[in-house]
């Protein structure tokens, strides 16, 4: 048996469970080596105690506290480069004594550190005047300049009659889609369709109520299509389609009567007739606005209905007529 001096039994019981477990040939330099460790391993045992030795005193040290920010903003900064875009308020970055929310009994409105009533609703911040100027400019070079010889509406209704309308969003949002953002309105006015009065007559039975009678503009919603641009197509196509179809004459179109008309019409009426019987009648020519004025007056009589204005208008335009006022 091999004898190691100083190696006990449990250092040496791990020497072979680590050259089995490695299949490697143990020396005796091994046994030394783990030793060492071994003895590393316990405390040294001190019976005397050591003299206690007092510790200096801690010395606080003075930090220089920086100031908020907003004492360290100048008058004359850039308010574009603090508040570039649309974002929650910050009152460290707002040189303001901002103040909002209900007051407590007997206590001033909260100011703007830790306020809710802040940071939960939308601020323009962002919209300084050196900003939106700073940022049209930038637009600038995108736009075109605005044609000339068309600076009224009427100039504009003229060569530009179409007025197509929709909206883009962009919001923070899982989806960059939104449903509104596919709806196209489209507007025209009728007096650029050239329309005859049977045309006229007609596509207005044909748009219903989608017609404005004090701007006599046709309106055309579209939402069907999930896109914007078929939206715009189908806008057209629909605008083409009633124009086309107001512009036809059906066969049973011609059997209509007087009484069949949906508006009074003065050409061709009994009241015409009377009229001109009762201008020959008379020995002095009738003066031309008496005539008109009483033609306006039947039209509004039967298109509008009977009321206290309207009688008291033909009463007095049938005086005027006949030579009693």
């Amino acid at each position: 048996m091999l004898k190691l001096g100083g190696v006990t039994p449990r250092l040496y019981s791990q020497v072979l469970r680590l050259a089995a477990s490695c299949n490697i040939h143990t020396t005796l330099s091994t046994f030394s080596e783990l030793k060492a460790e071994e003895n590393e391993e316990f405390r040294t045992l001190e019976l005397r105690s050591k003299k206690f030795v007092r510790q200096p005193a801690r010395v606080m040290k003075s930090h220089n506290v920086v100031p908020p920010r907003y004492k360290r903003q100048k008058v004359d900064q850039d308010w574009g480069n603090v508040w570039p875009a649309a974002r929650t308020f910050h009152p460290a970055s707002v040189p303001l004594p901002v103040r909002q929310g209900y007051p407590a009994s007997g206590q001033v409105t909260p100011d703007k550190w830790g306020n809710a009533e802040l940071m939960k609703i939308p601020n323009f911040l962002h919209l300084t005047p050196p900003v939106i100027k700073r940022q049209c400019e930038a637009l600038k070079k995108f736009c075109t300049p605005w044609p000339s010889g068309i600076e009224t509406a009427a100039e504009q209704e003229k060569y530009f009659p179409v007025m197509v309308s929709k909206s883009t969003y962009l919001h923070s949002s899982p989806t960059l889609r939104d449903q509104k953002a596919r709806i196209v309105t489209l507007r025209v006015s009728l007096k650029s369709l050239d329309l005859d009065d049977h045309g006229r007559d007609k596509l207005l039975r044909l748009v219903k109520n989608r017609h404005d009678p004090t701007t006599d503009c046709l309106t055309i919603v579209a939402d069907r299509c999930p896109l914007s641009q078929q939206n715009y197509d189908y806008c057209f196509y629909l605008l083409t389609v009633l124009y086309n179809e107001s512009m036809k004459t059906e066969p049973w179109e011609h059997e209509k009567e007087v009484a069949d008309r949906e508006r009074y019409i003065w050409e061709g009426s009994p009241s015409q007739a009377a009229l001109q019987a009762i201008i020959d009648s008379n020995e002095d020519s009738t003066p031309e606005e008496v005539i008109e004025e009483y033609k306006k007056v039947v039209i509004d009589l039967h298109n509008e209905g009977e009321d206290e204005p309207t009688l008291s208008r033909y009463r007095d335009s049938v005086m005027k007529l006949v030579g009693l006022a």
